[in-house]
């Protein structure tokens, strides 16, 4: 009569016991598996450290420096193979401890046309049941994922979250993050996108439209970055310095006069609330995803580039104190912008910034410059051919009608700026995507997270005096508000 209250083993576990295996012991090679992982974690910003280092001092590496990326990328593949071996043996050991119910068939797919992998699998009478806590490891796919497009990936995560029935696609499993301790439980905390996913959203966010791809972004694998800054000039008392020396005399020294510039990286992120209704047409939210995400995460970034408070966000150029704001001439109409203030404003650009220097102007006052000449010559040109399209030139810079500029007339309608003067920073890996089912579960949604580590402020900390004169200057000049 005690019957019905014994354990069946497993056969297949008695054998292993028979023969004297620590069932056990292989179980927590889980450990080490972690541990490994921290450990490649710990690699990558090693290599993004001393890539950053060399871009910020715009050099090459050095020999040294390219044997510790070289070490450091084999002890990455060796401890890959590690990786890899001991997930095979706790998966084994787990198949062997774990009693298999009964798979229910998969529900039919709508919409499938068959012609593709179908989007939800049942998982093998061998697999580990979906709801169970136990780790569940699964070979990672490279490239999509094996998904058709982003809604696919999507359609997916839901069926596998559902409340009842959930069916786990193995594809899932297969691009899950592997970081976490939930790498193979979508409903302990969601799928992050697949590789190829991820590449295209970080191009859109990062175009070539975008204020910050103007700047040459540095890559960093921390949570700030430091940099060393010369603020010194030829003419000034400070810094290097060359002296005309007489036969036999003591030539005079100089000393380096640099100062360290320290940025940390601010977290920029776009929640977005999906319904039901809308995960079941892929296309609608590929499309809505991979459009409005972006734009708004492009558009708070160029924004911060240009009026941020270096609060919790960048340091825009419009705040910085090396801003130069020129005057607006006397008696000049308001809401106008003439050739004088486009002339004045070029002569404050410093000489070796005139290269790569763009003007930034509110779509409103573009009108005014095809009317602007100096003498007969015109100081506006518009798009000559495909080497110009589709920006004009004012003084022979690009013009880039921009919202982020102000209304015009007031400060901030017209600005011209060299970039390259300006310290951005970007997380090593770009946009991240994450989604979860837990935030507004009571209501059938479905949260879609983007996420961007991001820093920035103007490498100079104010305008450059000249050598004779008054006018100082600065590749970040404004005009002042008519």
């Amino acid at each position: 009569m005690y019957r019905d209250h014994l354990t069946v083993v497993p056969a297949s576990v008695v054998a292993v016991l028979a023969m004297g295996a620590p069932v056990n012991g292989l179980i927590r090679a889980d450990a080490t598996i972690e541990q490994y992982r921290g450990r490649l974690q710990e690699l990558v910003m090693s290599q993004s450290d001393i890539v950053a280092r060399a871009e910020a001092e715009k050099r090459e590496l050095t020999v040294e420096e390219k044997k510790q990326l070289d070490d450091a990328a084999a002890e990455f593949e060796r401890l890959e193979g590690e990786i890899e071996r001991r997930e095979r043996l706790v998966a084994q050991t787990q198949r062997l401890i774990t009693p298999q119910p009964r798979q229910a068939a998969p529900e039919p797919i709508p919409g499938d046309d068959g012609d593709s992998e179908p989007t939800q699998v049942a998982p093998p009478r061998n697999a580990v049941p979906a709801l169970s806590a136990a780790r569940q490891v699964v070979p990672r796919v490279a490239g999509n994922g094996g998904f058709r497009s982003f809604g696919d990936f999507a359609q997916a995560v839901r069926m596998s979250s559902r409340k009842e029935h959930p069916i786990v696609d193995t594809r899932l499993q297969a691009a899950a993050a592997t970081s976490i301790t939930q790498e193979a439980v979508g409903q302990d905390g969601g799928f992050l996108v697949p590789p190829d996913f991820l590449a295209d959203i970080t191009r859109l966010v990062l175009a070539e439209d975008a204020l910050i791809s103007l700047c040459n972004p540095l890559t960093t694998g921390r949570n700030s970055i430091t940099a060393p800054v010369d603020e010194t000039t030829q003419w000034g008392t400070g810094g290097i310095k060359a002296y005309w020396e007489g036969e036999a005399a003591a030539i005079t020294q100089s000393k380096i006069a640099l100062k360290n510039v320290t940025v940390r990286l601010n977290k920029l992120a776009a929640l977005v609330p999906v319904t039901e209704e809308m995960l079941e047409d892929a296309p609608g939210l590929d499309s809505y995803l991979r459009t409005k995400a972006p734009e708004a995460i492009d558009w708070s970034i160029s924004d911060a580039l240009v009026w941020g408070t270096g609060v919790g966000m960048p340091l825009g150029l419009m705040q910085s104190p090396a801003l130069v704001t020129q005057a607006a001439e006397g008696g000049q109409t308001a809401d106008t912008i003439n050739a004088t203030n486009i002339s004045k404003m070029y002569a404050r650009m410093p000489a070796r910034s005139r290269r790569t220097a763009v003007w930034l102007i509110n779509p409103d006052a573009e009108p005014q410059l095809p009317q602007m000449t100096i003498g007969n010559q015109p100081v506006y040109l518009p798009p000559g051919g495909l080497a110009d399209a589709p920006l004009g030139r004012l003084l022979g810079r690009p013009v880039i009608p921009h919202q982020v500029c102000a209304t015009v007339g007031d400060l901030g309608d017209l600005i011209f700026i060299d970039f390259r003067q300006y310290m951005a920073a970007v997380k090593a890996g770009g946009v991240r995507l994450q989604v979860s089912i837990h935030l507004w579960f009571d209501q059938d949604l479905q949260a879609f997270k983007f996420t961007i580590r991001i820093a920035g402020q103007p490498w100079w900390s104010a305008p450059m005096s000249p050598r004779a004169g008054t006018m100082t200057q600065s590749p970040f000049v404004t005009l002042a508000a008519r």
